[in-house]
């Protein structure tokens, strides 16, 4: 007897989980001190809105990106919230010792039992001069990463007491794994180690469809995972009214623009109303690639748009990104992703 599906395509007893992405942007007239403290609560109002984790990113030389000592962070918002659960998406393992990793996250699980996530991805979070001052044999790393990740395997393993080199604090420790990547590469990866997989189609949207296939169709199950778990990230802008929406859409399309043209990277402007320049910029080929996910409009807007979404990719989980200029409207819009994602769920 066939399992019954939703109106997305999913079987009825599997609810698609929903989660956040924050880099931590820096708005124009913002401090650090500030933008840090929109992050958390942000990540407070998700917890009441029933997310299930709320991931930090990690990028270094950035004016407008506050998300660079991403340990530091989840720490000050795991320490403020209760239930949620917190982590990297992710930790740039290039960048770092694979030791100091398992230390820190070892550290963060004793402190916070069950409710932290440690995301690893294989590029820099950065331009190549700024990742060779981190790390000096950054490229050696980044073709090691297979290898660094069963490194830090090891150091949470109980087994590893024994051995010569230890993070005893981390040993034992619940710390589940995600693999993060924006290509096919990381999908072969998550596949052959048996470990969920996060893929970035909220910048990268080009190999999406073929990294899920490939991910499912290779995937080993581990002692981690017995099936396949998809996350994946979107950017979502959801407001009273679509031109609310759009309009507050409109500070995410100057920021990847000049990104593409190699402007400055300012903090992020405020919104203007979205002319037909803008949303041109919007449209344009290289901009698409780059925002092709991005689901911007009112609940019933965004709902109809996320029910294609997911009927395409048959996703396990949801992480959205919001960049939004103004932390109050960040969080509306978080508040307003949870009812559309509850009413999916329940087939209403």
């Amino acid at each position: 007897m066939p399992t019954p599906v939703n109106e997305s395509g999913r079987p009825e007893k599997s609810p698609v989980a929903y989660s956040i992405l924050d880099l931590a942007i820096v708005s124009q007239g913002h401090t650090i001190k500030q933008t840090l403290s929109n992050s958390l609560a942000l990540a407070q109002a998700a917890e009441a809105a029933g997310y299930t984790r709320y991931w930090l990113a990690e990028h270094h030389n950035s004016d407008n990106i506050g998300s660079s000592a991403t340990s530091l962070l989840i720490g000050y918002v795991a320490e403020n919230t209760a239930t949620i659960r917190v982590g990297s998406g992710g930790i740039m393992l290039p960048n770092h010792s694979p030791l100091i990793v398992a230390e820190q996250f070892g550290t963060l699980a004793h402190l916070y039992p069950g409710r932290i996530d440690l995301g690893l991805g294989r590029a820099a979070g950065t331009d190549s001069q700024t990742a060779q001052a981190i790390r000096s044999d950054f490229m050696q790393a980044a073709h090691s990463f297979p290898r660094e990740i069963s490194k830090i395997q090891e150091y949470f393993s109980p087994e590893n007491k024994h051995a010569a080199v230890r993070a005893p604090v981390a040993e034992g420790t619940d710390v589940p794994l995600y693999i993060l990547g924006s290509s096919t590469d990381s999908a072969h990866l998550a596949a052959k180690l048996g470990l969920p997989y996060a893929f970035a189609s909220h910048f990268a949207s080009i190999h999406l469809l073929n990294a899920l296939r490939i991910y499912r169709e290779e995937f080993q199950p581990s002692a981690t995972l017995q099936q396949p778990y998809t996350l994946v990230a979107l950017n979502a802008y959801v407001a009273d009214t679509d031109a609310e929406a759009q309009q507050q859409f409109t500070s995410l399309i100057r920021m990847f623009v000049a990104l593409l043209t190699g402007g400055a990277r300012e903090p992020l402007q405020p919104p203007t109303p979205m002319t037909d320049e803008l949303a041109d910029m919007w449209h344009h080929p290289a901009v698409q690639q780059m925002l092709k996910y991005s689901f911007v409009g009112s609940k019933a807007t965004v709902k109809q748009q996320l029910q294609a979404f997911l009927a395409e990719t048959q996703a396990d989980e949801l992480i959205m990104a919001s960049t939004m200029y103004a932390s109050e409207d960040r969080i509306k819009s978080a508040q307003l992703f949870a009812e559309i994602m509850t009413e999916l769920n329940e087939g209403r």
